[in-house]
């Protein structure tokens, strides 16, 4: 058999048997036999434990060689595969990737050392000798397995792009929304503005108009009468002339009568002293129409234009609250909307915060609560946490009132019951920041509900709480006042 077996096959051959190595051991001299082998040549040499080859005294017990084991069962594989493929008619080609670029002998090791896959002669060469190696079939097994772990790695991160991605993608069309949202309501404010000012204007102008045309009117009526009376003279003034132009004694007989004409109509038309003088109130008064013009529209407009003190603020609005247009109202439903989960936003708790904060001065807003069955009321740190469902209480950052099971507390730690005579419908809420302290008030009947007194170290914010979807939670307006100086 040694006959037909190749270059590395010889060198895998036990020098006893003349076949491949089966259970190989190697003594000190570094030969290599099979174990079996070797355990017959010295049985039938009693005593003496000698190398077959080199004749030196083996005192220690052969060592396993499981490198030159794994090596064997490689070769003696590979004939198995070269006899069945003799037996299949195969092609025993092999592709130029399979083959030691080296030796030109098949890829049949996987040096775990150096990370490469070698051949056999590789393996008993000096860069590759003393190396852990492994069948290349094991080290594809390997191999895939890591890459499994790996591609699993890889689609979970691609998952978690997609996720971001679209997260990204649905604030996108959040933003627009807002935008289009914002654009909708500035125009149709204006278009207030725009309709107040023009119906502001005609309404000027009709009375311009009509202040016009009644002192036009006095005045032409005064020159019609002036016109009569110039008639009338200019009458008078020609007759006198030409009785002025008889002679002798009918001068003397028509004398009495016309001078007596002409005296009465001199009494009728008699003239004021101060010929042509004009009546107080006759111009029109330029400066009632012009003076501080825009001034005096903005204080009309001022009704129109209400100030609300607290304009709650979307984007710390919990998924499930509604809010109207004008962000001064809100109120619980069923739905929780897809809104972007930023880190202002409040979830789970269906709470909002005032858009502005808090953080020094005296400040104060009115809460309509209305018919609410649950409610929370009052201001909130800017540290408070939002995204986890916390109590609402003074050591979480919180100074509030609250309706709850027809009960009402202040939110001490712990909760403090109020026993209160009539149900509020509003709730005032009165912040000092300079001395520290949040009152709450019933503006009814103007009685204290209750007082927190903290020193506040961060600004704090107007907090809502609502768990009712009927009744919602309102900012009601605040009455604007002017005050002018001694010379308006």
């Amino acid at each position: 058999m040694a006959g037909r077996l190749s270059l590395a096959e010889v060198d895998l051959t036990c020098s006893i048997c003349c076949d491949i190595f089966r259970d190989p051991v190697v003594l000190k001299c570094s030969h290599s036999f099979c174990s079996p082998c070797l355990q017959q040549y010295w049985t039938q040499k009693v005593q003496k434990r000698d190398c077959p080859l080199c004749r030196t005294q083996s005192l220690d017990d052969p060592v396993p060689s499981l490198t030159l084991k794994t090596l064997c069962e490689s070769c003696v594989m590979e004939e198995e595969e070269d006899e069945a493929a003799e037996e299949t008619g195969q092609d025993l080609y092999c592709e130029p990737s399979e083959l030691c670029p080296v030796h030109g002998e098949r890829l049949k090791l996987y040096c775990q050392q150096d990370k490469e896959p070698i051949c056999v002669v590789c393996h008993t060469s000096k860069k590759h000798k003393r190396h852990d190696c492994c069948p290349v079939s094991e080290a594809v097994v390997d191999a895939k397995e890591k890459m499994k772990s790996a591609l699993s790695s890889l689609q979970e991160k691609r998952d978690t792009f997609d996720k971001m991605k679209k997260n990204y993608e649905d604030t996108v069309a959040h933003i627009q929304a807002q935008a289009r949202f914002v654009e909708r309501r500035t125009h149709e404010e204006f278009e207030k503005l725009h309709r107040f000012l023009q119906d502001e204007e005609e309404s000027r102008m009709n009375a311009l108009r009509r202040d016009e045309e009644q002192k036009s009117a006095e005045m032409r009526q005064k020159i019609e009468e002036m016109e009569r009376n110039i008639s009338s003279l200019s009458e008078t003034i020609t007759a006198l002339e030409e009785e002025m132009a008889l002679e002798d004694i009918p001068v003397l007989h028509r004398c009495k009568r016309t001078l007596a004409r002409v005296n009465c109509q001199i009494e009728d038309c008699q003239v004021e002293d101060g010929m042509g003088r004009l009546t107080p109130g006759v111009l029109i008064d330029v400066a009632k129409y012009v003076g501080s013009l825009a001034f005096h529209v903005w204080e009309k407009m001022r009704k129109l234009a209400k100030y609300t003190p607290v304009t709650l603020d979307p984007n710390t609005a919990a998924p499930w609250l509604v809010l109207s247009d004008d962000l001064t109202s809100v109120h619980d439903s069923d739905e929780k909307q897809k809104l972007p989960d930023n880190p202002e936003r409040f979830d789970p708790d269906t709470a909002v915060l005032g858009r502005w904060g808090l953080g020094s001065g005296q400040h104060a807003w009115v809460v309509n609560v209305g018919d609410n069955t649950a409610w929370v009321v009052g201001v909130a740190k800017e540290s408070v946490k939002r995204k986890e469902k916390v109590s609402s209480v003074l050591s979480n950052g919180y100074l509030c009132v609250y309706y709850y099971h027809k009960m009402y507390f202040a939110g001490t730690s712990p909760l403090t019951r109020l026993n209160l005579k009539n149900a509020p419908q509003k709730i005032r809420v009165q912040l000092d920041c300079d001395k520290g302290k949040v009152s709450f008030f019933d503006p009814h009947s103007n009685t204290n509900i209750y007082t927190f007194k903290h020193a506040f170290t961060e600004a704090v914010f107007p907090y809502l709480w609502v768990g009712c979807q009927d009744c919602p939670l309102t900012v009601e307006p605040t009455e604007v006042s002017l005050t002018f100086g001694e010379n308006r």
